[in-house]
């Protein structure tokens, strides 16, 4: 069955908060509209993590509700098969213990994925089999990862350990370099980026000390394995990170940042801390993602005003461009840079346009 979604809400010409003399304008892009729905094999898609796609076109998602990694033709949306052998989701352990949780792609073979037990699975994806499993050390579940090519690193978070920590691992040798301790990161920490202008990783810090107003993005050098620095964000509680052109960062600040009473809005910050652009027309994000060849990202948007939304922004102009219409527990996003596709999973259940769930694919007019 068809998932059918609302219209899409009419690109918008809000003026960007910030936008430099110095930039030059872009053309105008199209907008995006709905053209598939993929239906996953197996258990009904209820509970699902993060998602990605490689530089050779497949999509691969942490699907908790088969205990895998479904993998998709990201430009056919042809199910190429499933990794099995992760944690799954048991209610009555809650999420501190699932998986799988953060997926990189690592190289052209590979994707590694945060597990349950605190490891890190490195799963082939010729053979769709589990090929290593690597210990974080911590107890609870291995999280969001981003893949530094330069130094040959998988960095991984712990975010439901106390404290969370950040693992450094060698992905020639697959063995632990280091780790970096976060206690002032007392709830958790989120999403991860390297950048490879600088070489640092920045990383999502929802709150620190205790103080639900006061988030932050870490800066960690990868070489040295130390926390270098936090650039506060301030009533945002950031969840969502993606490096974008001239030095900047889109920040997705969180549903917990909804929860807290905070508004649902994003940021987008410099490289040296430097808030430079407000957007508060989408917000309450868990996963976001930048497209550098559409010059856009994107925002899993579970918690927005009004209900769940793909956020679409402009990020050589950091304006707002819509939002369009998702559906339930909808907080992963990936996009496919040789196709312009966007892919955006949503679970199944009572009011859902997917009884069962499914993947739903975007696409530019």
């Amino acid at each position: 069955m068809k998932c059918a979604l609302g219209p899409l809400m009419a690109l918008a010409a809000a003026m960007a908060l910030h936008c430099p003399a110095a930039r030059a304008a872009t053309p105008a892009l199209p907008p995006l509209k709905h053209i598939a729905t993929l239906h996953v094999p197996g258990a009904p898609l209820d509970v699902f993590d993060i998602s990605a796609v490689n530089a050779q076109g497949v999509y691969a998602l942490s699907d908790r509700s088969n205990h895998g990694l479904d993998f998709f033709d990201a430009a056919t949306g042809a199910f190429i098969g499933r990794a099995t052998g992760f944690a799954g989701f048991n209610p009555a352990k809650g999420f501190d213990t699932a998986g799988p949780n953060g997926v990189v792609a690592v190289g052209r073979g590979e994707f590694w994925a945060g597990d349950g037990n605190s490891t890190v699975k490195v799963v082939d994806l010729h053979s769709r089999k589990i090929i290593a499993s690597i210990s974080t050390g911590g107890h609870e579940r291995t999280d969001e990862m981003t893949y530094d090519p330069r130094d040959h690193l998988v960095i991984a978070v712990n975010n439901a350990d106390d404290p969370p920590f950040v693992t450094f691992i060698s992905t020639r040798t697959r063995q632990v370099l280091g780790r970096v301790m976060l206690p002032q990161a007392t709830d958790g920490a989120e999403q991860p980026v390297w950048d490879p202008a600088t070489g640092l990783i920045y990383l999502s810090i929802p709150s620190l000390d205790h103080d639900k107003a006061r988030g932050a993005v870490a800066v960690l050098n990868p070489r040295t394995r130390a926390l270098l620095r936090f650039m506060p964000v301030a009533r945002c509680m950031p969840a969502g990170l993606a490096l974008g052109p001239d030095h900047r960062l889109l920040i997705g600040c969180s549903d917990d940042g909804v929860a807290a009473g905070f508004p649902a809005r994003s940021f987008v910050m410099s490289t040296r801390g430097r808030i430079v652009a407000r957007l508060p027309q989408v917000g309450g994000s868990d996963e976001v993602w930048s497209d550098p060849r559409a010059h856009r990202y994107y925002l899993a948007a579970v918690a927005n005003t009004g209900g769940p939304v793909l956020g679409v922004v402009d990020s050589q102009t950091d304006r707002w461009l819509a939002n369009i219409p998702t559906g339930p527990h909808a907080h992963s996003v990936a996009a496919d840079a040789r196709t312009g596709r966007v892919f955006v999973p949503i679970a199944g259940g009572k009011g859902s346009p997917c009884p069962r769930g499914c993947i739903e694919v975007f696409a530019p007019r």
